[in-house]
């Protein structure tokens, strides 16, 4: 049921892809990410050379070789691509590889539901009456934002779910791919945001905003919501784009297109996460094109900013450089350690919502941090550690598991029953329900199981942390992995 990385592909370096289009005479430009070359899959057929004046609408990411042609939306891996290579060279027309039938069958059906969906919606200023309007705007907290920044940007309102519906088209042809749709729920004084999208997360790749991007712009605000894309936009008149899922993950197929702009902004949120984050995006993206707007009071998320009547240009003005030297003074790193002291509590982690004690002892989830849990053989480490890493899960934070002892279906069973807290083999009816709810958290399992090869198993997470933004591995347990025969050695 669950999203696997699949098994790292064989890995290539940067030096060898370089290699391989110079020997088979392929041009290519070195770009901040992806390597740009002529598509395979557009233009001239047959055994003819790839011609340099022919746009360079095929991306190669730079870490994994997998390409992508925005002119077909063709993609696959590096494999793949030297496959289509041959197939030219032989005169053959390559084929862009395909996805299998199932996954083709479901991006049909979520297209068809998403157009079902955005007929039945309205442009916001088509509600009944003013009032309706005022009331909806206000409970989204976009008071502020006008009708011309909406019907830029296509957003629409779906009055029987009472939500917010972001389009999704394609760059290529301006089609109906897919839709967010964002509820607002009251509680007490505060509002919650509840987001879903079509097709389904994992396969949900929409940089919301793209069709407005025009081929000279070449700065750019990268945003971790939609609703601060349209703020940005209007507050500041700067091209602004929201990634499809806000701060937790930057999926590397979106890549290619972020590649014409010189200079990034990153401003993802108010919070020290998506600070965090914006340090992780900003490596995938190339340090030396990227700024980041730090989260302070006077720097909320741009929504906000908007609403407070703050100069977003000049706050836009005051973000900082990703890059900076290897040596740095605390003139520099003034304003990052305030930030710390203001902010102790989101400093210490993300807390367990279902452990206050365990938030005593560990203060909250930290990058870099090593956790060892020990205990005798069926002490309830593994059913532990799996509600644990659920709790987490469920607060957006990208969850690998390594799971050498127990297989995964059965792990998947104890995390699924714990995420419904009911017997589900007593209630069989409702699986479906919370299974399509399970599927929606950021967890990955490695499928290895048993002893292993340390080395396969630290590409496969290296792999993952790259394809998924991970910040959570769990290996359960060290001993399966390494074999019993290795426990004299320390390693």
């Amino acid at each position: 049921v669950l999203p696997s990385p699949d098994g790292p592909a064989p890995s290539v370096s940067i030096t060898e892809i370089r290699q391989y289009l110079r020997a088979q005479d392929i041009p290519f430009h070195d770009g901040y990410s992806c390597l740009h070359t002529p598509s395979l899959f557009t233009g001239d057929r047959g055994d003819q050379p790839l011609s340099a004046n022919a746009p360079f609408t095929l991306f190669i990411d730079k870490t994994t070789g997998s390409f992508l042609c925005t002119a077909t939306l063709a993609e696959g891996t590096w494999q793949d691509f030297q496959a289509n290579v041959e197939m030219r060279r032989r005169g053959v027309t390559p084929i862009p590889p395909a996805s299998s039938e199932e996954t083709e069958e479901e991006m049909r059906q979520a297209r068809e539901d998403a157009r079902c969906i955005w007929e039945r919606a309205l442009p916001l200023w088509e509600l009944l009456d003013e009032k309706e309007t005022k009331e909806t705007k206000a409970l989204f907290g976009i008071s502020q934002v006008t009708d011309a920044t909406l019907k830029r940007f296509g957003v629409r309102y779906l009055r029987t779910a009472r939500s917010l519906v972001f389009p999704w088209f394609s760059p290529q042809d301006a089609t109906l791919k897919g839709l967010k749709l964002l509820r607002g729920e009251k509680k007490g004084g505060t509002i919650t945001y509840v987001e879903e999208t079509l097709p389904r997360f994992d396969s949900y790749r929409n940089l919301f905003g793209l069709p407005l991007i025009g081929r000279r712009d070449t700065e750019l605000v990268l945003t971790g919501w939609e609703l601060d894309a349209l703020a940005l936009h209007q507050a500041a008149g700067v091209a602004s784009l929201a990634l499809p899922r806000g701060a937790s993950c930057l999926p590397p197929t979106l890549l290619p297109y972020l590649e014409q702009f010189k200079r990034i902004t990153l401003w993802l949120g108010e919070d020290l996460r998506s600070w965090e984050a914006a340090k992780l995006f900003a490596r995938k993206l190339s340090l030396k094109r990227c700024s980041l707007v730090r989260p302070g009071n006077l720097q909320p998320r741009p929504l906000e900013a908007l609403n407070q009547g703050l100069n977003v240009t000049k706050i836009l003005r005051s973000a900082l450089l990703a890059s900076h030297k290897s040596i740095v003074s605390f003139r520099q790193l003034r304003e990052e350690v305030f930030g710390e002291l203001v902010n102790t509590e989101q400093v210490s982690g993300v807390k367990w919502a279902r452990f206050p004690e365990l938030n005593k002892l560990l203060k909250g989830h930290r990058r870099g941090e090593l956790t060892i849990f020990t205990g005798p053989t069926g002490s309830g480490k593994t059913t532990f550690i799996s509600e644990y890493a659920l709790d987490l899960c469920m607060q957006g934070v990208c969850t690998l598991w390594g799971s050498f002892e127990i297989n995964n279906v059965r792990l998947a069973k104890i995390m699924l029953t714990q995420f419904a807290g009911r017997r589900l083999e007593d209630q069989l009816e409702l699986y479906d329900e919370w299974a399509d709810r399970f599927e929606e958290l950021p967890l990955y399992f490695m499928t290895f199981h048993g002893q292993q090869n340390i080395k396969t198993v630290i590409d496969t997470m290296q792999h993952a942390v790259y394809m998924y933004d991970i910040t959570h591995v769990v290996v359960d347990n060290l001993q399966f992995m390494m074999g019993h025969e290795h426990l004299s050695v320390d390693r």
